[in-house]
This record gives structure tokens, C-alpha cells and sequence, in this order.
């Protein structure tokens, strides 16, 4: 999985390699070995880390609801998404230099264009 998580981070983030290998390990340690875990056991800081993640589909959660001493509690279980993990490891990244043009709302184009004339 360390392997597949890298290129998906890489490639869903536009990291450079080292970036990615760092939060590669950062993620692993946090679920030290588990499959899953619950959302209370993390500090603030890996849960916003973790809401990146499952922005871009690499983290999935779950919600489980139970009932203690007659209260009904809910109970969040994070888990990576295999499957987009996968997906994204194995896309390619499309480099195009002119992508930055797409950026640039089409108001800033015609405005720029009317003053030339």
C-alpha cells in the first residue's frame, strides 16, 4: 500500500515525491497498522489532514450508531479508499503548460482584449 499511497498522493496533490513519501508516512503512522480507525482517537491536526484526504477520495469514513447506558451515540471510523487509492496511483499526470490559461476567468480576457483595440 506505502508504494500505491505515494503515487496517489503525488498525483491527486501534484507533489513533489518527497512530499508525498512524508505524508505517506505521517498517514501510516497515525493508523499504525489498523485498517480503520475512530475519529476520537486523533488530534485536530490528522482529522483536517484527513478531510483533505477524503476530499480527494483517498480516505473513506464510516458512521456507526450505538447505545450506552440508553443514549444513543454515534461513533466515525476512518478507512483508506482502496479502490480510488488505486485509481489515482495509476493516473497519469497531464502536464500542460498552457493549464494555466483555463484558469483566468473569460471577464479578465475580454476586458484585457477591448483595451487593445
Amino acid at each position: 500500500m506505502d508504494k500505491m499511497l505515494v503515487e496517489a498522493l503525488k498525483n491527486a496533490f501534484d507533489m513533489q515525491k518527497e512530499d508525498a513519501v512524508n505524508l505517506a508516512k505521517t498517514v501510516e503512522n497515525i493508523f499504525d497498522g489498523n485498517k480503520e480507525i475512530e475519529d476520537m482517537t486523533i488530534d485536530k491536526y490528522a482529522r483536517a489532514l484527513f478531510y483533505e484526504l477524503q476530499r480527494q477520495k483517498l480516505l473513506k469514513i464510516r458512521r456507526e450508531e450505538i447505545k450506552e447506558q440508553g443514549k444513543k451515540l454515534r461513533k466515525f471510523y476512518w478507512s483508506f479508499d482502496k479502490k480510488m487509492i488505486k485509481e489515482k496511483a495509476h493516473k497519469k499526470r497531464f502536464n500542460n503548460s498552457y493549464q494555466v490559461y483555463a484558469k483566468i476567468p473569460t471577464d479578465v480576457w475580454i476586458v484585457r482584449s477591448t483595451r487593445n483595440t
